[in-house]
């Protein structure tokens, strides 16, 4: 059973999206509240699966209750819900550990979807965000982040295109003409490497460092 946390400040928001989760088999909804500390403090004491966290919330905001629910419980996947399609929200809640990112207007099936992925260890962004994250980087890299990335192999600068490209770690094995074994351990050292929690993230490192442009499909 999937256990997930609600936070949202308006309640009726707050009530349905708890609705539609519980009505599922697999999906239950163990803790809700209105603010960011009170779902800081529900991620140690409901001991979540998935956290889902609206961005604007009196007191601690969900950028901030993401940081910290990131740092203290680093299994808990992150779900960020918000009316707002800003690059700087996106680009906010990636850096603070958020694997995933829905716009409130999302279908009810995306909510459920993203709450299985996350569960599963892997990350959603809502395709319209996908856009603006790339979008974010089309002036390139700086010379900090163009540095991150020489620590990586030949083989594993080619597997982190991949993920950077959305492919999954079967996609990835068909591409490269290996195991999918064999790229989840890439995917693992490249993750330590980097200093990053998820696919998101190491998706935003290779934006970040050059190895993807907007536009530009890798090889």
């Amino acid at each position: 059973m999937i256990r997930v946390t609600v936070a949202d400040d308006q309640a009726v928001v707050r009530a349905g999206i708890a609705a539609i989760l519980d009505a599922e088999p697999d999906i239950t909804v163990v803790g809700q509240c209105a603010d960011g500390d009170s779902a800081v403090a529900l991620a140690g004491s409901a001991r979540p699966d998935v956290a889902i966290l609206d961005i604007r919330m009196p007191g601690t905001d969900g950028l901030a209750a993401a940081a910290l629910i990131a740092r203290r419980h680093p299994r808990v996947g992150i779900v960020m819900l918000t009316t707002f399609g800003l690059d700087e929200y996106v680009f906010a809640a990636l850096r603070a550990g958020a694997a995933g990112f829905l716009l409130k207007d999302a279908e009810p099936e995306r909510v459920i979807e993203a709450v299985r992925v996350l569960a599963a260890g892997e990350a959603m962004l809502d395709p319209g965000v996908t856009r603006r994250l790339i979008d974010r980087f089309a002036s390139g890299p700086g010379p900090d982040d163009a540095e991150r990335l020489r620590g990586l192999t030949a083989r594993e600068t080619q597997v982190l295109q991949q993920v950077a490209r959305g492919l999954s770690n079967a996609e990835i094995a068909t591409a490269l003409g290996i195991s999918p074994s064999t790229v989840k351990d890439h995917v693992a050292v490249i993750l330590g490497k980097l200093g990053v929690r998820d696919r998101v993230q190491a998706t935003i490192a290779a934006y970040e460092g050059g190895l993807i442009r907007p536009g530009i499909r890798p090889d």
